[in-house]
């Protein structure tokens, strides 16, 4: 049997703190040698789709969340770079129906295609691919495409109608999320090489006009401040000194949720420094509500989910060995701290893992896990998970690591999650083995109110805006 494990290096890093219990994980029977096959046995496939492109091709992956739209959006990346749109109507019969690449896709540079993320407004749907291309080739300036997908399945109709670009900003958008403001606005929030996130309003970038109105906001990253503290000029008659070199503090990537509680839109920051919590309610003026920094190990943080209270959080760092952290946010967000530096419980599969990308169904975790495929584990007790449910997508050697990857410095295999709240299903990309779906046997679907909790979670109410926020006013028309 194969057991999730604590090891010394590990504790190591979190023994500032409470030290944390690690998840006792469910691993079946040794797979072949050499290889790693099959899942636990509430796993269950729905579909595998392989993918043409070689290794590492494949990257992130999102699911519409209505039933009458049964797409899957998958990334693309590196060269040639862009998207392609899975139909599961039946998800035995799952396929590929469209394919869009970006135009002399043979002279980009870079890791190109990297996120997906799909939007519903005044009864039209839209798709944004976002890029990051680097200089010696086009398209350095561009964040994302956004795609007119209301016509499905009839793909004819899927057409281009905007792309965002951002000239001051170079390397475009690495990270994106979608999100209903409480105000009614559509939002698209995007990582950049400067030290902020950007704020789009997706009614004003498919409406066209000028570009320069469709930024209506920027969250920053204070990370160069609290790292390096402020620059001072010297005393009056002292001789100038050399002030600290000021870092580009970029985020990695982020989440947005409405916070029922207190009534406020609020921004989860992961990046330079570690964890940035901003109430973002006015877009023209982000509120700092509190941070994670100065934790052991974490130096700069890649990916901060919360759960559907905002309370706890799940932080992944991207190096090998590292666990998913679990923070309590409640002392920094009450004011009882003004930061928070410790976890209060972290989960890994086994001992040598990387865990990636995180959706959160509390008490549900669902993971893309890099060699260890996708990952289940539950959450109620945030200073105790464990391991649930698994399914081993990527089939080479295990344990091979940045050194034996040969993928941008990072493991092979899974790469992203995604989960639709109408019946449960789960979709993974793996960058070898292509692009899978999953049930697990009693997840048939998730709603927040069935927890007695807000019903909330990177799945968007595109209709009705978040649970739980009041209603914007109605526009009346004046003549």
């Amino acid at each position: 049997m194969r057991r999730a494990s604590s090891i010394a290096a590990v504790l190591g890093l979190l023994a500032a703190g409470t030290a944390p219990a690690f998840a006792q994980g469910t691993y079946g029977a040794e797979p072949i040698p050499g290889t790693r096959a099959g899942g636990s046995k509430n796993m269950e496939i729905q579909f595998h789709i392989p993918r043409a492109g070689g290794d590492g091709h494949t990257a992130d992956i999102a699911i519409e969340q209505e039933l009458s739209r049964p797409y899957v959006y998958v990334i693309a990346r590196m060269i040639p770079s862009g998207f392609d749109i899975i139909s599961i109507k039946d998800p035995k019969k799952a396929n590929t129906i469209y394919e869009w690449r970006i135009e002399n896709a043979e002279l980009h540079r870079g890791a190109g295609s990297l996120n997906p993320i799909y939007f519903k407004t005044h009864g039209r749907y839209y798709y944004a691919n976002a890029y990051q291309f680097q200089a010696g080739g086009p398209d350095n300036d561009l964040g994302a495409t956004i795609h007119d997908v209301t016509g499905l399945p009839d793909t004819s109709k899927v057409k281009e109608v905007a792309r965002i670009r951002d000239k001051e900003n170079l390397g475009g958008f690495h990270e994106s999320f979608g999100y209903k403001h409480s105000s009614g606005a559509t939002l698209f929030f995007t990582q950049s090489s400067g030290s902020f996130a950007n704020v789009y309003d997706i009614d004003k970038v498919v409406a066209g006009g000028d570009p320069a109105g469709w930024l209506v906001g920027r969250v920053p990253n204070d990370a160069d401040d609290a790292m390096l503290g402020p620059v001072r000029p010297p005393a009056p008659g002292a001789a100038a000194v050399a002030t600290p070199a000021r870092r580009n503090a970029t985020y990695h990537d982020f989440y947005v949720q409405y916070d029922v509680a207190n009534k406020r839109d609020v921004f989860y920051g992961a990046g330079a420094g570690g964890l940035w919590v901003y109430d973002v309610t006015d877009l023209k003026a982000p509120k700092l509500l509190t941070t994670a920094t100065g934790v052991a190990g974490i130096s700069r943080a890649h990916t901060f989910v919360v759960d559907p209270t905002g309370r706890y959080a799940v932080v992944e760092t991207e190096y090998q060995y590292a666990p998913l952290r679990i923070f309590d946010l409640k002392p920094g967000l009450d004011g009882t701290v003004k930061n928070i530096n410790r976890p209060i419980g972290a989960w890994i599969p086994q001992w040598n893992s990387l865990p990636h990308n995180v959706a959160i169904r509390w008490p549900y975790v669902m993971v893309s896990d890099y060699e260890d495929g996708l990952q289940v584990f539950n959450m109620m007790d945030p200073t105790n998970p464990y391991t649930v449910g698994y399914y081993y997508t990527f089939d080479g050697p295990h344990a091979q690591g940045a050194a034996g990857a040969g993928l941008s410095g990072g493991e092979p295999g899974t790469w992203g999650i995604d989960v639709r709240n109408a019946d449960g299903l789960m979709v993974v990309s793996d960058m070898h083995t292509g692009v899978w779906g999953f049930r697990m046997e009693g997840f048939s679907g998730w709603n927040g109110h069935q927890w007695g909790l807000p019903n909330v979670s990177n799945a968007q109410d595109w209709d009705n805006g978040p649970d739980g926020a009041p209603k914007p006013p109605a526009k009346v028309s004046v003549r």
